[in-house]
């Protein structure tokens, strides 16, 4: 038996411990390389991902990825020599020489420095109406030779909790360019001076209501009277204007100034410009052209025009309760019950956007086109445009293609609303309570009634009041701010359909009859670039169309593919007569042609064939007498044979291709079934 010394113990001991120390060191340094490489391999993956976008769409998708929209692209053609995207795409040739010239061009003085008097004018309305008033209300100054007052719009005003920073006009528009681009013509001043601004405290400032049909007559015999002898009046526009489309054929300059207001002095103020120009940035970053797309279904729209039964929920309730109060006040003439089917198919109720949708794919656009939905409201939710994104990969709106901070941006600094410390009951009542609930009486006895719940209503998605009560609830301080916030969304979606390579408008009146948003837009893109894809559907044809394939909605045959394509090439120029016939006469706006526009065709060189009414060169008869540009306009003169080549390339023959051309497709997209539809005119060799 040995003896082993104690010490030699306590070396084993210290050895083990350090062996143990050495070994949890060397876990932590694995650890550490991990965490290490991981690191690093995330922050590859992340610059691969960035720098490889713009490459990955020549892929098959893209990897692009803007804000919460990915979108999807197939890999067409994208030429835009090819005779497919030259038919959807390209440009109206018979309008590629009409071009905007408002300058005046006859005898036309400056306004003089001693004026009539002072006008200040209050306008209500949406974006549309607004934008009208504001351009009837300067030709009106200037008719009377009065100095204009920046105008009031009470839709801004009436708003509780917007932000300080920018008051009535200057919320939607830029006051300085207003004024500047102006000068020539009428003389502009922000407020009124001192004296008067007490007599309009006191009310003792004549005020007029018109309307938008109010005659220069009116304002010459009436209103100028009463303004050279008070040397102010107050002017109440409600109604979407204040003077009537049509002038005297001695007033054409007065028609062009509606143009130069319109076109060029009402500029968005920087902020919503600059988010505007950002958003149509985003959608032109894939180098896709796009498709601008308005609804037009508004509540009061499908009141004003009886089209309740389109829906079977409580939307119907709700357009019925609207037409009521619409005959209440007689905006609408008529019964409460409208035969909903017999105005759809007269074309006087909007075009659903899954009808749209099926119309786009007939012609020709393909899943992967990129459609921008403008509007603030789509009466019936959601649920309505489920269809299109169906039938479309890259639907986008504004919400998509901006950030919640962008929007505050250009809100301003607005007040917080909302009461985070609920208002408890009063004490003494929750005592009393208490009280007669000891000295009720004898047990048992029923529950206390519970409290009564808030009624939180949402105007754009909750309509709980409905079955509770025939009064629809006053408007909360929250959506009077809101639809302050709608005139800037508006602004932002006018700014992106003007610019859109093609728009499509769903409807072309309001709640009231006029021409709407959409209309404005037709007309300001056939002012700015007429040759640019505005399709002017005729519903009532289209909904014949669509009521032939009504029990096979998505399988159609060739004969019907063709009838679809001729009737929206058609439209493109015979679409322009009948909108000079429609709404004109109701908005000049909506057809500023061809006052506000003048012809680069060399008229020495226009056969005589060409202007033959039988030709086939439609461009005259359509849009009235033009004007030849001037000689400082650049750009050569454009042949005038040319439009007439155009028209042969319309009229092309669809004989060609056979079969179905709507298809299921049995491809996947992320999850779901795309409904792909096979264009075999195009595979067969497109335009001819």
């Amino acid at each position: 038996m040995k003896w082993v010394p104690p010490i030699m113990g306590g070396a084993v001991a210290s050895s083990g411990e350090g062996k143990a120390v050495v070994f949890k060191s060397k876990l932590k340094l694995v650890g550490l390389v991990g965490l290490v490489l991981s690191t690093f391999s995330l922050f590859t993956h992340f610059l691969l991902a960035r720098y490889t976008a713009g490459t990955a769409l020549s892929e098959y998708q893209s990897s692009i990825t803007i804000f919460s929209w990915r979108p999807i692209f197939d890999t067409a053609d994208l030429s835009t020599t090819s005779a497919l995207q030259r038919r959807l795409w390209g440009p109206i040739r018979p309008l590629e020489s009409l071009h905007p010239y408002a300058n005046p061009r006859g005898n036309y003085p400056a306004p003089v420095l001693q004026t009539n008097g002072f006008i200040f004018v209050k306008i209500r309305g949406g974006f549309h109406e607004i934008r009208n008033s504001i351009c009837d209300i300067v030709v009106v100054s200037r008719l009377l030779n009065a100095t204009l007052v920046i105008p009031e719009i009470q839709s801004t005003t009436s708003s509780k909790g917007i932000s300080t920073e920018f008051k009535s006009f200057a919320y939607l528009y830029n006051e300085e360019q207003f004024i500047s681009a102006l000068a020539e013509d009428v003389k502009i001043v922000k407020t009124l001076p001192k004296n008067l601004k007490g007599s309009r405290r006191k009310k003792e400032v004549p005020s007029f209501k018109v309307t938008s049909k109010s005659s220069t007559h009116f304002y010459l015999h009436y209103v100028l009277p009463v303004l050279t002898r008070h040397s102010v009046v107050e002017i109440v526009v409600a109604d979407g204007g204040c003077l009537q489309p049509i002038l005297p054929q001695n007033l054409e300059e007065h028609q062009r100034l509606r143009c130069r207001v319109a076109f060029h002095a009402l500029r968005l103020r920087d902020e919503v410009q600059e988010l505007a120009t950002k958003i149509l940035y985003r959608l032109r970053a894939s180098g896709r052209p796009f498709i601008a797309y308005d609804p037009g279904m508004t509540r009061d729209t499908l009141a004003y025009y009886g089209c309740a039964e389109l829906f079977h929920d409580v939307h119907t309730e709700l357009i019925q309760h609207k037409r009521a109060w619409m005959i209440k006040r007689g905006i609408v003439k008529g019964n409460l019950s409208v035969d909903s089917t017999e105005q759809r198919l007269n074309g006087l109720c909007p075009l659903m956007p899954e009808e749209v949708g099926i119309i786009l794919r007939a012609y020709g656009y393909s899943w992967d086109t990129i459609i921008y939905i403008s509007g603030g409201e789509v009466f019936g939710g959601q649920k309505k445009l489920i269809p299109l994104h169906a039938m479309f990969e890259n639907v986008v709106d504004r919400t998509l293609l901006s950030m919640p901070w962008e929007l505050n941006q250009m809100y301003g600094r607005e007040a917080n609303l909302v009461n985070k410390s609920p208002k408890t009951p009063p004490p003494a009542k929750g005592e009393t309570k208490v009280e007669a609930w000891k000295t009720s009486g004898p047990r048992p006895r029923p529950l206390p009634p519970p409290p009564a719940r808030p009624k939180t209503y949402n105007i754009e998605g909750w309509w709980g009041w409905v079955a509770e009560s025939d009064n629809e609830p006053e408007s909360t301080v929250m959506e009077l701010r809101t639809n302050a916030h709608k005139l800037l969304w508006e602004a932002i979606d006018y700014t992106i359909c003007v610019e859109a390579d093609v728009f499509i408008p769903g409807f072309d009146r309001d709640g009231k009859g006029n021409p709407n948003f959409a209309s404005l837009v037709m007309g300001h893109r056939l002012y700015q670039s007429a040759a640019s894809k505005t399709y002017r559907f005729d519903r009532k044809d289209i909904v014949k169309l669509l009521e032939e394939i009504h029990d096979q909605f998505y399988q159609a045959n060739h004969t019907w593919i063709t009838s679809v394509r001729r009737h929206l090439r058609r439209n493109l120029v015979d679409g322009l007569t009948k909108e000079n016939t429609r709404s004109k006469p109701l908005s000049f706006l909506s057809f500023p042609v061809p006052e506000c526009s003048c012809s680069k065709i060399d008229l020495t060189k226009v056969s005589s064939r060409a202007l033959s009414p039988s030709s086939n060169s439609r461009f005259p008869a359509a849009l009235g007498a033009i004007h030849q540009c001037p000689s400082w306009m650049n750009g050569d003169m454009v042949s005038g044979t040319r439009g007439e080549e155009s028209e042969e390339d319309l009229d092309e023959d669809d004989s060609s291709s056979t079969g179905l051309l709507f298809q299921q497709s049995s491809e996947n997209n992320e999850g779901g079934v795309d409904t792909q539809i096979e264009d075999q005119e195009e595979l067969d060799g497109g335009e001819r």
